[in-house]
This record gives structure tokens, sequence and C-alpha cells, in this order.
């Protein structure tokens, strides 16, 4: 194609996919509102966690994808919950005696998060303190986006007019809502939840009851309280807030939200909310439903139970990118997300980087680097992968960032912490990976006779080698070894290397292992393993 532009209409990478839905419902112009908006949602009952950065990280990919696809301006909002209550007290905080009293209890519901003080007392509340740790993990991305609250824009106003559209459509709106609820559910079920004061706590609560009346002229509903007497309430001002599936059309509708994506688990809300925002006269947003988490078992990943990654975990052994790569990749695919998936990623990662200036305009568009990056990776290449230093590390049984640059910097004279920041992390993060993943795994073994003699002629074979001989012709000499003695073939040679000389089930590309670590070294590596010696002593 000609042009970048045209070349963006016909990528076939799932971001531009998106965009172009997303271009389709513009019909190619700008929206009224002069811009075209996309949305994020953020339940501050807890910190931001790996399904947050999925999301926005995602919603970013498309954002790029559009702008390459149109001059039509755009705008990011992380809108956060935070006049919800919580349904159980958090795993993380302090003074959780105080939060059971704050607990969605029904027909009494949750305290606005917004209502409840900050157990830290560095904040306004609690819902304050989460949204400013949201505000501070989007920005450790760099994500570029604006942030709002759902206690501003109902206690602010700026939902009045659709909050009355919804008393103005009470029935419809109550129809088609019973209708995915059951029998018991809907004795109770209404639109709103007015606000109450609970004396007993001293705040606010929105509570679960179906109003005795709706008075749309006058923007009021009429309902019982607690104490059994009707209470009669605006539903503008905060004074209500709309069940979730209500609240989630409401918002579309008020804010003219084009885009955002939701989890499988949200399929049957996504279509009641757009019915809901249908009939308030908008237009629901495009959407793209990704799927969940799985653990190594193949659970849902659940932050009560523990059983999953948190961002700060990934990044303690992995860059962020190598995040963001899982990210992009097969998000309609259910994926499993634990520690093991890390150092594929990062060498992933590392491939796709490497190929990018080799590839042709069109390709790069192809590239998953290209949408972490916006199309401009700030590092280049590095010359050594994850898992390279990941077997030196495991093979110095080293902990010790110095010892891992001796290596590469003989590998790679001109590399050094200054010049390859990107490798300076990767370093670190595999000292990481390997103090807490692989050293507690290592297990080394025994060599056979067979193995024993295979290892001696590798020794010897070495050590007639040039100190810089090729990664390749070291990998031609192994094989040539393997070939010599009686295993059944050359796959269970190599395993048994792994397993005798880096105390490993799995490992390198050896010859590039060995060009790395030093042939010298390795020689004596084979030697300790043949004389018996604790591999742990090297």
């Amino acid at each position: 194609m000609s042009s970048d532009r045209e070349r963006a209409m016909q990528a076939k990478a799932w971001p531009f996919q998106e965009a172009r839905k997303l271009l389709e419902r513009t019909a190619g112009g700008t929206p009224a509102k002069g811009h075209v908006l996309f949305e994020t949602g953020y339940g501050p009952s807890g910190l931001p966690h790996i399904g947050t950065f999925g999301e926005v990280v995602r919603t970013t990919m498309v954002r790029q994808a559009f702008a390459r696809l149109t001059d039509i301006p755009t705008r990011l909002i992380t809108f956060s919950d935070d006049m919800d209550g919580l349904r159980k007290v958090p795993d993380n905080i302090s003074k959780r005696e105080m939060f059971e009293n704050y607990v969605d209890k029904r027909p009494l519901g949750g305290v606005p998060l917004t209502s409840i003080d900050d157990p830290d007392g560095c904040h306004e509340s609690y819902g304050h303190h989460n949204n400013a740790k949201l505000r501070e993990f989007m920005d450790s991305f760099g994500f570029e986006y604006e942030f709002q609250s759902a206690t501003d824009c109902y206690t602010s106003g700026r939902f009045d007019e659709t909050l009355l559209k919804i008393l103005e459509h009470y029935d419809e709106i109550l129809k088609a809502a019973l209708s995915t609820v059951g029998p018991e559910r809907r004795k109770t079920y209404g639109l709103f939840l007015p606000k109450i004061h609970d004396d007993e706590i001293g705040l606010p609560r929105y509570i679960y009851v179906r109003p005795k009346e709706v008075k749309p002229d006058k923007g009021t509903i009429v309902f019982r309280g607690p104490n059994g007497k009707l209470i009669e309430t605006p539903v503008t001002g905060g004074h209500c807030k709309p069940l979730w599936r209500v609240d989630w059309a409401l918002r579309w509708a008020a804010l003219g939200v084009d885009y955002e994506m939701s989890g499988k688990d949200l399929i049957d809300s996504v279509k009641l909310s757009s019915r809901i925002c249908r009939i308030l006269g908008a237009t629901p947003p495009e959407g793209f439903t990704y799927e969940l988490f799985l653990d190594e078992n193949g659970e849902k990943i659940s932050k009560s139970k523990g059983n999953g990654i948190a961002v700060e975990e990934w990044l303690g052994y992995a860059p962020w990118e190598s995040l963001s790569l899982y990210m992009y990749r097969q998000p309609r695919r259910a994926k499993r997300l634990y520690f093991d998936v890390i150092p594929r990623h990062v060498d992933d990662y590392l491939s796709e980087l490497a190929k990018l200036p080799e590839q042709d305009p069109a390709e790069r568009l192809e590239n998953p680097v290209w949408h972490i990056h916006d199309g401009a990776p700030a590092a280049g290449s590095v010359p050594v992968s994850f898992g390279l230093l990941l077997n030196l590390a495991s093979a110095s049984s080293t902990e010790d960032e110095a010892v891992l640059w001796g290596f590469i910097s003989r590998h790679a004279p001109g590399a050094t912490p200054q010049a390859d920041p990107l490798l300076d992390r990767l370093v670190g993060h595999a000292l990481a990976y390997y103090r807490d993943f692989v050293k507690p795994k290592k297990r080394y073994r025994a060599p056979s006779e067979t193995e024993k003699a295979a290892l001696r002629e590798l020794a010897e074979v070495l050590a007639t080698l040039p100190a810089d001989a090729e990664a390749e012709a070291i990998q031609f000499e192994l094989y040539e070894v393997g070939k010599r003695h009686p295993f059944p073939d050359l796959k269970t040679w190599f395993q048994a290397l792994y397993e005798i000389l880096l105390g490993t089930s799995r490992g390198p590309r050896m010859g590039s292992f060995i060009a790395l670590y030093g042939i010298p070294e390795t020689v004596a590596l084979i030697r300790r393993a043949l004389a018996g010696k604790e591999m742990a002593e090297s």
C-alpha cells in the first residue's frame, strides 16, 4: 500500500480490526461531542490488579490503532465506581473489624467507598485512597488517560439528565431488567438504590428496595425505609444510585462512551446494559469480550483465592513489556497466568523486538512490539536471551549481577549496564527469577556410564576449540558427539546435559549457552560432574 493509513486499513492485527469497527461506527466523521471516547472501569474496593492493567493496555492498543486510521480526536476515561459498597472485607487492609460494619448486608446495601474512612489515614476516604493508587498505577506505565469518579459525576449533577430519563422510562427498563433475574429477586427488585443515613454507624448506605411510587414529573421515588416509614427522595444529585447494570448503561449514555472492553463473565450484563442504553435513546459502545485468566490448574484467577500473579510480582521477575505481550496475545482465548509463563514471554518479546527493524511497514503493524510501543520502541535488540541469563545464573550458581555482566561483556564487548538499560533490567529480573523459581528446584543427577563416556569426549572436543568459537560451531560438535554414543535420540543427549550440568529438566540451546558461559568454564563444569562433585560448589 502506498500510505501508512492504507496499510493500517489492511492490517490484520486485532487492535486494527477493533479500530476499523469503531471507525465504521463514526461513519468516518467526528462525533458531535468532538471526539471518540474510550472507557475502562475500575472497582476501588481493592487495589489495581493485573486485570486492570490488561484492560487498560488492550484498550490503549485499540486507541493507538484508531489514531493510524483517522484524525478524529480520542479520549480515554478510566472510570472509578467509587460510590459502590463493599461486598466483603478486603484482605489487604488494616482495621478489618471496622470494615465489617460497612459491608453490603441486603436489604441494607453497602456504605459508599468514598464515605468510608481511609484506614491508613492518608486520604479523604478509603475510596479516595484506592483512586490515588489507581492513578499512581496508571502513571507508572505512562498511560494517557483521564480519571473520572462516580461520586463526582453523581454529586455534581453530571448524571442528573440521564437519571431523569431512567425515571421517565422506568417501567420499560424495569421490564427488561426483570427478565434477567430470578423469581425471588423480582419481588424486591427496583432500578434505584436510594440513600439513607445509617444511625448506628453514622454513615450513608444505598439500600435495596422496590419503590412504592415513581414520580417522573417530580424526579423522585417513594420507598419504605428500614424504619417502616415512607420516604420520598430525588433520584438526582447522588441521592440515588441505579443498580449496576442500569448504572453501566447510564454511564454509557451520559458520557457518550464509544468503546469499552469487558470480560467473558459480563456477556449477559453487556446485553442488558446495551438494551437499557437504547431505551435511553443512546447507542451502546462498541465492545470487545476478552477471556478470563486461569491458574496453572486451569481454574479461574481469583484475588480472594490468591491463585494468580499480581502485577508487581510479574514486574519483579520481568520487564513490563513482557506483560504487555501477554495481554496482546489471543485476548479472546482463556490463558494460564502463572509464574512459569514469564520467561517465555520475555524471550518472545525480545524476539519480536529484534524482528521489527528488518520488517517492512506492513509487517510491522502485525508485530506485537509495534502495539506495545505505539510503533516506536525505545530499545533495540539485546545480545542475550532471558533464558540464557537464567541458565548462566544456574550454571554459575550466582545471584550477583556483576558475575552475569562478566559473561555478557565477554560475549558482547560493547554491552554495559549504562549503554544497554533493557539488558540491565533483564539481568536483575533473571537473578530474581533464578533465586525464587529455578534455584529451589535444581536437582542434579549423576551420569550413567553411557553419559560419562559422552561427557568425557565432549570435554576433550571442546578443549580443542578456540575460546571464541561461534555458537553454531559448538552446536555442531555437540550433535556429533551425541551421534557417536548409543543414545535413543539426540533429544535424550541434550536432556542429559541439562539434568547433569544445570540441574534442570529443560535448558537453552547448548551451543549458545557454552559460547556465552565460556568453553573453559564448560569443560570445568563437565569435569566436576564426572568427578561426582556437588554442582552447587561451582
